[in-house]
C-alpha cells in the first residue's frame, strides 16, 4: 500500500522536494573528491600515461547511460503495468539526463581513442551501440513530441524503450561477444578488479557522484512536469499561487 501511497504526484512531489539538496550536494561533494582521486593521487598508467585519466569521467558517464535506460524501461514497464501517471513522469524526467550521459561517454571516448587508436572514430562494436543507445534517447523524445495525446505519448514512448532496451546487453557484453578494439572491462563481477586501488577508488566515487547527480536532476524535472500534468488540481494553484 505504500506504494500506492508514494506514486500519488502530490504525495512524490513534496517528498522529491525533501530529497533533492540531499542528492544533489552529495553529488557535488563526490565529484570533487572523484576527480581530485583521479587527477592527483592516482598513478600514471605504465601503457597509456596521463591519458588515460579520462576514464574517471568516460567511465562513469558510460554506465550511467546504460543504467538509466534501464530505469526508463523498469518506469515504462510500470506504468504500463498499472496504468499509472508518475511513471511514465519519471521515463520523461530520465531522458535528458540519459541522453547528456550518453553524449559525454561517446565524446570522452573519442577524445581518449584518438591518442590510443590514432583515430577520434572506429565503427567498433561497443561504440556503435552506444551510438544506437543515444539514438535511442532521442527517438523517444521525439516520438513523444509526434504524439498530441498525452497518454497515447506517455505509452508509446514505453513501448519503444522496452523495446531498446535490448541494446543494453549488447552494449555490455560488446567486447566479449566481437573482437573489438575496445578494451575489455576493468571492473566485472565475475574477475577482481584489473587496477590500482586507487584509481577503482577514484571512479567508483565519480560513478556514485554521478548517481547522485542523475536523482537530483530527475527529481527537480519530475516535480516541474508534475506541476505541468496536475495544472488543474488545487493543491498545484495553491502552490503556484504561493510561488508568485
Amino acid at each position: 500500500m505504500k506504494f500506492f501511497h508514494f506514486a500519488s504526484p502530490f504525495t512524490f512531489y513534496h517528498l522529491a522536494g525533501k530529497a533533492t539538496p540531499w542528492f544533489a550536494w552529495t553529488a557535488a561533494i563526490l565529484t570533487v573528491v572523484g576527480l581530485y582521486i583521479g587527477f592527483f593521487v592516482a598513478p600514471t598508467d605504465f601503457q597509456q600515461g596521463e591519458a588515460y585519466r579520462i576514464i574517471f569521467i568516460h567511465v562513469p558517464a558510460a554506465w550511467m547511460g546504460m543504467l538509466i535506460y534501464l530505469a526508463m524501461a523498469f518506469w515504462g514497464a510500470i506504468g504500463l503495468a498499472f496504468n499509472a501517471r508518475l511513471p511514465f513522469l519519471m521515463m520523461r524526467a530520465l531522458v535528458p539526463t540519459g541522453a547528456m550521459f550518453t553524449f559525454v561517454a561517446l565524446w570522452t571516448g573519442a577524445v581518449w581513442g584518438k591518442p590510443m587508436w590514432g583515430t577520434w572514430w572506429v565503427w567498433d562494436a561497443r561504440l556503435t551501440s552506444t551510438l544506437i543507445l543515444l539514438f535511442l534517447y532521442i527517438g523517444t523524445v521525439a516520438l513523444w513530441s509526434a504524439i498530441d495525446d498525452v497518454k497515447r505519448s506517455d505509452r508509446a514512448g514505453a513501448l519503444l524503450t522496452l523495446i531498446g532496451v535490448i541494446n543494453v546487453p549488447i552494449i555490455y557484453f560488446s567486447v566479449i561477444w566481437w573482437n573489438t578494439l575496445h578494451q575489455g572491462s576493468s571492473v566485472g563481477f565475475t574477475h577482481a578488479p584489473k587496477m590500482a586501488a586507487t584509481m577503482l577508488q577514484g571512479m567508483m566515487t565519480m560513478t556514485l557522484a554521478a548517481w547522485a547527480y542523475a536523482i537530483a536532476v530527475t527529481l527537480v524535472r519530475v516535480r516541474r512536469l508534475i506541476l505541468e500534468r496536475e495544472r488543474k488540481t488545487e493543491w498545484v494553484n495553491n502552490i503556484l499561487s504561493e510561488g508568485s
